[in-house]
Protein backbone atom coordinates (compact mmCIF):
# COMPACT_ATOMS: atom_id res chain seq x y z
CA UNK A 1 0.00 0.00 0.00
CA UNK A 2 1.24 3.50 -0.82
CA UNK A 3 -0.14 6.33 1.31
CA UNK A 4 0.50 9.99 0.61
CA UNK A 5 1.31 12.34 3.47
CA UNK A 6 1.83 16.04 2.89
CA UNK A 7 5.28 17.06 4.20
CA UNK A 8 3.88 20.06 6.15
CA UNK A 9 0.33 18.95 6.83
CA UNK A 10 0.00 15.14 7.06
CA UNK A 11 -3.51 13.80 6.42
CA UNK A 12 -4.84 12.63 9.85
CA UNK A 13 -6.70 9.62 8.40
CA UNK A 14 -3.65 8.28 6.55
CA UNK A 15 -1.52 9.02 9.61
CA UNK A 16 -3.89 6.96 11.77
CA UNK A 17 -3.66 4.01 9.33
CA UNK A 18 0.15 4.12 9.52
CA UNK A 19 0.22 4.34 13.33
CA UNK A 20 -2.16 1.37 13.61
CA UNK A 21 0.07 -0.58 11.23
CA UNK A 22 3.17 0.17 13.37
CA UNK A 23 1.32 -0.77 16.58
CA UNK A 24 0.32 -4.07 14.98
CA UNK A 25 3.97 -4.86 14.26
CA UNK A 26 3.99 -3.62 10.66
CA UNK A 27 6.99 -2.50 8.60
CA UNK A 28 6.89 0.81 6.72
CA UNK A 29 9.09 2.80 4.34
CA UNK A 30 9.07 6.49 5.14
CA UNK A 31 10.74 9.80 4.20
CA UNK A 32 13.35 11.50 6.41
CA UNK A 33 15.34 14.69 5.91
CA UNK A 34 17.88 12.60 3.96
CA UNK A 35 17.00 9.33 2.19
CA UNK A 36 13.89 7.17 2.44
CA UNK A 37 14.27 4.65 5.26
CA UNK A 38 12.60 1.47 6.43
CA UNK A 39 11.45 0.92 9.99
CA UNK A 40 9.04 -0.34 12.62
CA UNK A 41 8.12 0.21 16.27
CA UNK A 42 11.33 -0.48 18.27
CA UNK A 43 9.41 -2.69 20.71
CA UNK A 44 7.98 -5.02 18.03
CA UNK A 45 10.56 -7.80 18.09
CA UNK A 46 9.06 -9.72 15.16
CA UNK A 47 8.96 -6.61 12.97
CA UNK A 48 12.67 -5.99 13.64
CA UNK A 49 13.40 -9.62 12.69
CA UNK A 50 11.33 -9.21 9.54
CA UNK A 51 13.36 -6.16 8.50
CA UNK A 52 16.55 -8.19 9.04
CA UNK A 53 15.16 -10.92 6.78
CA UNK A 54 14.18 -8.38 4.10
CA UNK A 55 17.72 -7.01 4.14
CA UNK A 56 19.40 -10.40 4.57
CA UNK A 57 21.29 -9.28 7.68
CA UNK A 58 22.05 -10.76 11.07
CA UNK A 59 20.34 -8.72 13.83
CA UNK A 60 23.26 -9.42 16.17
CA UNK A 61 25.75 -7.79 13.79
CA UNK A 62 23.61 -4.94 12.57
CA UNK A 63 23.62 -1.28 13.46
CA UNK A 64 20.17 0.22 13.75
CA UNK A 65 19.24 3.71 14.71
CA UNK A 66 16.14 5.20 16.30
CA UNK A 67 14.04 8.05 15.00
CA UNK A 68 13.15 10.21 18.01
CA UNK A 69 10.75 13.14 18.13
CA UNK A 70 13.16 15.39 19.99
CA UNK A 71 15.97 15.34 22.54
CA UNK A 72 13.60 14.53 25.43
CA UNK A 73 13.92 10.87 24.35
CA UNK A 74 17.63 10.92 25.17
CA UNK A 75 17.10 10.32 28.88
CA UNK A 76 14.98 7.24 28.13
CA UNK A 77 17.22 5.47 25.66
CA UNK A 78 20.76 6.66 26.36
CA UNK A 79 22.96 6.88 29.42
CA UNK A 80 23.71 10.31 30.86
CA UNK A 81 24.84 12.91 28.33
CA UNK A 82 27.22 15.58 29.60
CA UNK A 83 26.69 19.30 28.95
CA UNK A 84 29.17 19.80 26.04
CA UNK A 85 27.70 16.79 24.22
CA UNK A 86 24.14 17.93 24.87
CA UNK A 87 25.07 21.33 23.38
CA UNK A 88 26.41 19.59 20.27
CA UNK A 89 23.22 17.52 19.92
CA UNK A 90 21.04 20.59 20.43
CA UNK A 91 22.96 22.46 17.74
CA UNK A 92 22.69 19.59 15.23
CA UNK A 93 19.15 18.33 15.81
CA UNK A 94 16.65 18.21 14.23
CA UNK A 95 18.97 17.58 11.29
CA UNK A 96 20.69 15.05 9.00
CA UNK A 97 22.85 13.40 11.67
CA UNK A 98 22.96 10.07 13.49
CA UNK A 99 24.67 10.16 16.89
CA UNK A 100 26.02 6.95 18.38
CA UNK A 101 25.53 7.05 22.14
CA UNK A 102 25.75 4.58 25.06
CA UNK A 103 22.42 2.70 25.24
CA UNK A 104 20.25 2.63 28.35
CA UNK A 105 18.46 -0.46 29.68
CA UNK A 106 15.26 0.62 27.96
CA UNK A 107 16.73 -0.09 24.53
CA UNK A 108 15.49 -3.50 23.35
CA UNK A 109 18.36 -5.99 23.53
CA UNK A 110 18.26 -6.95 19.87
CA UNK A 111 18.69 -3.30 18.85
CA UNK A 112 21.88 -2.76 20.86
CA UNK A 113 25.30 -3.30 19.35
CA UNK A 114 27.92 -5.47 21.06
CA UNK A 115 29.41 -2.24 22.38
CA UNK A 116 26.05 -1.48 24.05
CA UNK A 117 25.45 1.60 21.92
CA UNK A 118 22.50 2.96 19.96
CA UNK A 119 22.21 5.42 17.05
CA UNK A 120 19.86 8.35 17.66
CA UNK A 121 18.24 10.37 14.86
CA UNK A 122 15.97 13.42 15.08
CA UNK A 123 15.34 14.18 11.40
CA UNK A 124 14.22 17.62 10.24
CA UNK A 125 11.17 16.02 8.66
CA UNK A 126 7.68 16.53 10.01
CA UNK A 127 6.29 13.23 8.69
CA UNK A 128 8.63 10.86 10.51
CA UNK A 129 8.71 12.99 13.66
CA UNK A 130 4.88 13.06 13.71
CA UNK A 131 4.83 9.26 13.37
CA UNK A 132 7.06 8.96 16.44
CA UNK A 133 5.01 11.49 18.39
CA UNK A 134 1.70 9.74 17.61
CA UNK A 135 3.16 6.26 18.21
CA UNK A 136 4.53 7.34 21.60
CA UNK A 137 7.99 5.80 21.22
CA UNK A 138 10.85 5.77 18.68
CA UNK A 139 10.73 4.08 15.29
CA UNK A 140 13.61 1.87 14.24
CA UNK A 141 15.43 3.17 11.20
CA UNK A 142 17.53 1.42 8.59
CA UNK A 143 18.35 1.91 4.91
CA UNK A 144 16.37 0.33 2.08
CA UNK A 145 17.54 -3.12 0.89
CA UNK A 146 19.86 -1.62 -1.76
CA UNK A 147 23.63 -1.25 -2.17
CA UNK A 148 23.50 2.51 -2.65
CA UNK A 149 21.02 5.31 -3.02
CA UNK A 150 20.78 6.56 -6.60
CA UNK A 151 18.44 9.01 -8.31
CA UNK A 152 15.55 6.51 -8.77
CA UNK A 153 15.32 5.89 -5.01
CA UNK A 154 14.35 9.52 -4.45
CA UNK A 155 10.96 8.76 -6.07
CA UNK A 156 8.39 7.20 -3.70
CA UNK A 157 6.47 5.66 -6.64
CA UNK A 158 9.57 3.75 -7.79
CA UNK A 159 10.29 2.77 -4.17
CA UNK A 160 6.75 1.42 -3.94
CA UNK A 161 7.09 -0.51 -7.23
CA UNK A 162 10.34 -2.12 -6.06
CA UNK A 163 9.71 -2.70 -2.36
CA UNK A 164 5.96 -2.35 -1.84
CA UNK A 165 5.45 -6.13 -1.64
CA UNK A 166 8.12 -6.48 1.09
CA UNK A 167 6.59 -3.98 3.51
CA UNK A 168 3.09 -3.06 4.69
CA UNK A 169 3.04 0.63 3.75
CA UNK A 170 5.21 2.93 1.64
CA UNK A 171 4.66 6.50 2.84
CA UNK A 172 4.82 8.96 -0.03
CA UNK A 173 6.08 12.23 1.40
CA UNK A 174 7.44 13.61 -1.85
CA UNK A 175 10.95 13.23 -3.32
CA UNK A 176 13.71 11.99 -1.00
CA UNK A 177 17.45 12.61 -1.05
CA UNK A 178 20.35 10.36 -2.02
CA UNK A 179 22.81 11.33 0.71
CA UNK A 180 22.40 9.42 4.01
CA UNK A 181 22.85 11.05 7.42
CA UNK A 182 26.26 11.98 8.78
CA UNK A 183 27.20 9.52 11.53
CA UNK A 184 29.04 10.74 14.63
CA UNK A 185 30.33 8.43 17.39
CA UNK A 186 29.91 10.14 20.76
CA UNK A 187 31.02 7.24 22.98
CA UNK A 188 34.70 8.27 23.24
CA UNK A 189 36.38 11.28 24.84
CA UNK A 190 35.74 13.38 21.70
CA UNK A 191 32.99 13.08 19.06
CA UNK A 192 34.35 11.17 16.06
CA UNK A 193 33.12 11.32 12.45
CA UNK A 194 32.24 7.80 11.23
CA UNK A 195 30.48 8.62 7.95
CA UNK A 196 30.26 11.92 6.09
CA UNK A 197 26.75 12.34 4.72
CA UNK A 198 24.18 15.09 4.35
CA UNK A 199 25.15 16.84 7.60
CA UNK A 200 28.09 19.24 7.55
CA UNK A 201 30.64 17.99 10.10
CA UNK A 202 32.85 21.13 9.93
CA UNK A 203 29.88 23.35 10.83
CA UNK A 204 29.08 21.13 13.77
CA UNK A 205 32.51 21.16 15.42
Amino acid sequence: MRLELHPQNPNPRNLKTIIECLKDGGVVIYPTDTVYGMGCDIFKHEAVERICRIKGIDPKKSHFSFICYDLSHLTDYTKSVDTPLFRLLKKALPGPYTFILPASRQVPKMLKTKRDTVGIRVPDNLICRTLVKELGNPVMSTSLPIDEYVEEYTDPEIIHDKFGKLVDIVIDGGPGGILPSTVVDCTGPEPELIREGAGNWEELV
